[in-house]
């Protein structure tokens, strides 16, 4: 069964219940969430919710941020579900969340694509997974990925920042190098400053040496789920 984060679905489902019934949310399926949100007005949901989250993290920020909405967000929704099931179904070790009309994917040193303490070259087993990752982004091409670093608190800032940095455009590097288009990849490198765990403790800080990537639609996949809902 595909993780859940439930903080960040309670933000989502928390504003959404502030347009739209309870019921009409909690009745909501994964493919569904779109349409819901999109009927109470989405693009206004996902504008707020994804301006503040983008100060957290601009990865689940544009995932929440780049809302559709109406049946078309359902469309695109119901694609997406297929695609998270595909990534956690060949990479068991990834954290998938699907968050309104998109992906959440998280890789720390615990499973997925990780790093060794202060190096950011891609070991045996990272670019295995990102190998079958890139054959997923190849048969789901309508989607834009956004690739995050991230380490964990020890060293100072600036050190930490380039770290972050190498570590998320090593990742970037090798999925054009195995035939995804660069023009579907955006990089950020954020260092320490947004750690999802405790850094007071060793298994936090292996949590927070992670990548996260956020998957959304690019502008043909919103097309067609638009041109789909007139047919």
């Amino acid at each position: 069964m595909m993780k859940t984060n439930l903080k960040k679905i309670g933000v989502i489902l928390t504003a959404a219940t502030m347009l739209v019934s309870c019921e009409a949310v909690q009745n909501a399926n994964n493919t569904q969430k779109g349409a819901v949100i999109g009927t109470a007005a989405g693009a206004v949901i996902g504008g707020i919710i994804g301006n503040n989250v983008k100060k957290k993290n601009s990865a689940l920020g544009a995932v929440i941020g780049g809302v559709v909405g109406g049946v078309a967000g359902g469309v695109i929704g119901k694609q997406m579900d297929k695609q998270a099931q595909k990534i956690e179904s060949e990479i068991p070790g990834a954290e998938v969340t699907r968050v309104g009309e998109g992906i959440d994917v998280v890789f720390d040193e615990n499973s997925g694509v990780y790093f060794a303490t202060n190096k950011y070259d891609l070991n045996a087993k990272s670019k295995t997974n990102l190998n079958k990752l890139a054959g997923i982004f190849k048969e789901y091409p309508d989607t834009n990925i956004i690739v995050e670093g991230h380490t964990d608190s020890t060293g100072n800032d600036s050190y930490n920042m380039t770290l972050s940095k190498n570590r998320a455009d090593a990742v970037t590097n090798y999925l054009v190098a195995q035939g995804i288009s660069a023009s579907r990849l955006t990089t950020y490198a954020h260092g320490e400053t947004l750690p999802k765990y405790d850094n007071a403790t060793a298994e936090g800080r292996a949590k927070n040496r992670r990548v996260e990537l956020g998957i959304v639609a690019n502008e043909k996949m919103k097309r067609d789920a638009q041109q789909q809902v007139k047919q």
